[in-house]
C-alpha cells in the first residue's frame, strides 16, 4: 500500500506545525516548552485532541509518555511505532522534536483521509523530557521505557527549584496508570531535523541515519573557597572559577585533538556564591564528549577524568566528578534503514547516509526494538536556538518519507 500517489498533506502539515509552536511561543521566534511544565501539558493536551479526532486511542505510561494507536487489520500483529518529542530547550525552536511527532499525526491523519487500513497497528508515540533541560537527564522517558534508566531514582530527580520528576508528573496530569516498560513491537521510526549543517551543505533532502554516536556525560563539582576579592592575595585564593575555566579549556582541546568529528562541551556553569566582590569558592557544571566512535569515547572516558582532577589540585581545589551515562555508538537496522533509503529514492529526493551527531529517543529505542531515523536539512544546521528553522518543503519531503517508510513495514507479509 505503499507508493508516491498517496499523498501526505503538506500544508496540514506545516499549519499543525505552527499551531503547535504557538504553544510556549517566544518573542524571538523560538518555543520554551520545558518538560512537565504547564507549558508541556498544554502542548500535550493538544496533541491528544488532534489524535482523538481521527479515531486514535491514546494512553499515558507512568514516565507520561503517550502512545496513539491506530489498529490494524492483523490484530495480532506487533505494532510499527513512530513519533518524537514535544518538549523544548529553554529557548528552543519550533521544529526539534515537534517536526517527528507533528509529521507522524499528518501520517496518521493521511491514512485516516484515503481509508487505509494497514495489516499491523501503528502508534506514534511522544516521548517524555528528550532534551533534558529541566531535569538533566536527556532521553528520559525513552531511557526509562528501553530501560536504560531506573523508574524510582529517575522519579526523585530534581530540577534547579527542587520539583521533582515524579511531583511534576502528577502536577501536570500526566503520571499514567501504564507501566513505562517495553511491549511487543516491530520496529520504531524516527524523523528529525538533522541539527547539523551537512545536508543543507550538500544540497540533500533526505539524511538516511545509520546510527547515533556515542557519548559520555559527567557532573562536576569544583570546591575551593570564598573570599573577600579586594583582599586575597593570588598566594591565598582557592578560586573554583579559575578551576573551571581550566577544566573547560581541556574539554575542548580534548575535542579538537580528534578533527571534526570530535564532540565536547560544557553547557552548564553555576558559580556560587556569584557575587562581584567574592572569589568563587564553588562551581558546578556538566561536560559530555561525543565521537562517532565508541572507542574514542572510551579513550576520553578514561584520560579526562584523571586530567581534570590534576588541574584541580594544581589549584588547591577538590572536584568531584561524577559520570552521568555513557551510551555506546548504536547502529541501527538494515532492514528498517533500507526502507528510508528505498522511500527517498522512491520520492526522487537526494539522500545520503549519515551518523546522528545529536541524542535522540532512537538511540534507546534502538536498544529493544528495529530502529531507523530520517533526517531533514536545517538552515544553516542551526538548532537549540530560537532562530531553528526548515523549509515547508522540507518537512513536507521527510514526512512522505516517514509515511512511506511506515506503511512498508507496517504491511509486509507476516
Amino acid at each position: 500500500m505503499t507508493g508516491t500517489n498517496q499523498r501526505i498533506d503538506s500544508r496540514r502539515l506545516w499549519d499543525t506545525l505552527m499551531a503547535m509552536a504557538e504553544i510556549g511561543a517566544t518573542p524571538k521566534g523560538g518555543v520554551k516548552r520545558l518538560t512537565l511544565t504547564e507549558v508541556d501539558r498544554a502542548g500535550r493536551d493538544q496533541f491528544s485532541q488532534w489524535c482523538q479526532a481521527v479515531g486514535l486511542t491514546v494512553r499515558v505510561d507512568s514516565m507520561g509518555n503517550m502512545f496513539a494507536r491506530r489498529p490494524g487489520r492483523d490484530p495480532s500483529r506487533k505494532p510499527v511505532l513512530f513519533g518524537s518529542h514535544l518538549d523544548s530547550q529553554p529557548t528552543g525552536g519550533k521544529f526539534d522534536g515537534a517536526l517527528g511527532v507533528i509529521a507522524g499525526l499528518e501520517v496518521m491523519r493521511t491514512l485516516h483521509d484515503l481509508n487505509i487500513e494497514t495489516e499491523a497497528p501503528l502508534e506514534l508515540i511522544n516521548w517524555t523530557d528528550e532534551e533534558g533541560s529541566r531535569f538533566g537527564h536527556s532521553l528520559m522517558g525513552s531511557g526509562v521505557w528501553s530501560g536504560v534508566y531506573e523508574q524510582e531514582a529517575t522519579y526523585d530527580l530534581r530540577d534547579l527549584e527542587g520539583v521533582s520528576v515524579l511531583e511534576a508528573l502528577e502536577g501536570i496530569g500526566y503520571r499514567g496508570e501504564h507501566p513505562a516498560r517495553p511491549f511487543e513491537a516491530d520496529s520504531y521510526f524516527e524523523l528529525h531535523i538533522e541539527q547539523g549543517p551537512i545536508l543543507e551543505r550538500e544540497g540533500k533532502r533526505i539524511g538516511i541515519v545509520t546510527g547515533g554516536q556515542a557519548q559520555v556525560w559527567y557532573d562536576a563539582v569544583l570546591t575551593g573557597q570564598d573570599a573577600h576579592a579586594g583582599t586575597t592575595p593570588p598566594s591565598t585564593r582557592r578560586d573554583a572559577l579559575v578551576g573551571a575555566a581550566r577544566i573547560v579549556t581541556l574539554v575542548d582541546e580534548m575535542m579538537r585533538a580528534r578533527g571534526e568529528d570530535g564532540r565536547g562541551t560544557v553547557g552548564r556553569l553555576q558559580v556560587f556564591p556569584n557575587s562581584c566582590n567574592v572569589v568563587p569558592g564553588e562551581v558546578r557544571f556538566s561536560v559530555e564528549f561525543r565521537h562517532p566512535s565508541g572507542e574514542e569515547i572510551e579513550a576520553l572516558a578514561a584520560g579526562f577524568p584523571a586530567r581534570a582532577q590534576e588541574m584541580a589540585r594544581e589549584v588547591g581545589l577538590s572536584l568531584e566528578l561524577r559520570e552521568l551515562f555513557r551510551i555506546p555508538a548504536q547502529p541501527f537496522d538494515p532492514e528498517c534503514v533500507a526502507l528510508v533509503r528505498d522511500a527517498a529514492a522512491r520520492l526522487g529526493l537526494p539522500a545520503r547516509e549519515i551518523i546522528s551527531g545529536a541524542g535522540h529517543d532512537a538511540v534507546y529505542v534502538a536498544r529493544r526494538i528495529p530502529t531507523a531515523m530520517i533526517f531533514t536539512p536545517c538552515k544553516d544546521g542551526l538548532s537549540h536556538n530560537e532562530a531553528e528553522s526548515i523549509l515547508p518543503e522540507e518537512a513536507a519531503d521527510g514526512c512522505q518519507v516517514l509515511f512511506e517508510a511506515v506503511l512498508a513495514r507496517a504491511n509486509r507479509p507476516g
